[in-house]
């Protein structure tokens, strides 16, 4: 398979990016920061380096694959040249929290603050992606009756096997699964930002409610999830704005009430900080209740 050509699929009624595969092992691909407004696969295949996605910075070896959501921002500094396959896929072209109880991929590859975003490719995982890739190569060059759909199927196929290496590499992945390495107090964290991230912003007032100093807990979250308190917050708010800004036709000032913000402009702000965009360029460039039509 020649994978270094580009195979792209564009929606034709909005005139965006739908679908695109391609191979790469341009060194600089991803050397400055990228905010696409679609989901990214990047398989790296061959070199190593660092990425830096949202706030945290990972190492990577040959046969990582990442997955980014839209907008969220990243970077990779190769030490040695890369060389890869990267597939992109808009919402609409497929929505991982419509069809969550089909592929389970969201908070899984996607979405999980506490998780690195990235897995290792075994040996056998990479003879099963390079068929399904292979399949949607050839799949994305015809014209033919239900081509959409099939590719919907291979995309699934890849997802759920991704999702289930994930799982299988880091358990933490899998919410509801707690990590033995990780510290009760931790777990109780995740639990009480899931329950609270609506009402309380503050690290302090999670630190309250563990019964233990702020500085300590910075402390932890820093050394275990390689994150501040504010940025697991913050990420999870943001997680949350996105979901409701592509599923709902709720406005900025509904949705900003609901995550607990009386001021629509300060939200905005707030969304635009993290996200690197607004409110509402995110609903305009990602989608908006297409998905549940």
């Amino acid at each position: 398979m020649d994978i270094y050509n580009t195979n792209t699929l564009i929606d034709e009624q909005t005139g965006n990016l739908a679908f695109k595969l391609f191979g790469f092992e341009d060194s600089c691909q991803f050397c400055d920061t990228h905010r696409f407004n679609y989901y990214s696969l990047i398989w790296i295949k061959k070199g190593r380096g660092t990425a830096q996605v949202d706030f945290s910075e990972y190492t990577f070896t040959p046969n990582t694959l990442f997955a980014v959501t839209p907008y969220q921002p990243f970077t990779f500094t190769e030490e040695e040249p890369l060389e890869g396959v990267v597939l992109h896929f808009h919402p609409d072209f497929f929505c991982i929290h419509k069809h969550h109880e089909q592929v389970a991929c969201n908070g899984v590859l996607f979405n999980n603050i506490y998780s690195p975003p990235m897995l290792c490719v075994t040996e056998d995982m990479q003879q099963e992606f390079e068929m399904i890739l292979r399949q949607m190569r050839t799949e994305v060059q015809k014209t033919e009756l239900a081509q959409y759909e099939l590719l919907v199927s291979y995309l699934k196929i890849f997802l759920i096997t991704a999702s289930r290496a994930k799982t299988k590499q880091q358990p933490e992945a899998l919410e509801g699964t707690p990590d033995e390495k990780e510290p009760f107090i931790l777990q109780k964290l995740k639990n009480l930002i899931e329950t609270h991230y609506k009402t309380k912003h503050s690290a302090g007032e999670y630190a309250d409610l563990l019964n233990i100093s702020p500085k300590a807990l910075a402390k932890m979250t820093k050394s275990h999830f390689n994150k501040t308190m504010t940025n697991l917050i913050s990420e999870r708010i943001i997680i949350e704005a996105k979901r409701e800004l592509y599923l709902t036709d709720k406005t900025v000032k509904e949705i900003a009430y609901d995550l607990g913000y009386d001021d629509e402009h300060y939200f905005s702000r707030f969304f635009k900080n993290n996200a690197d965009i607004s409110p509402t360029t995110y609903r305009e460039t990602v989608g908006f209740a297409r998905a549940i039509a």
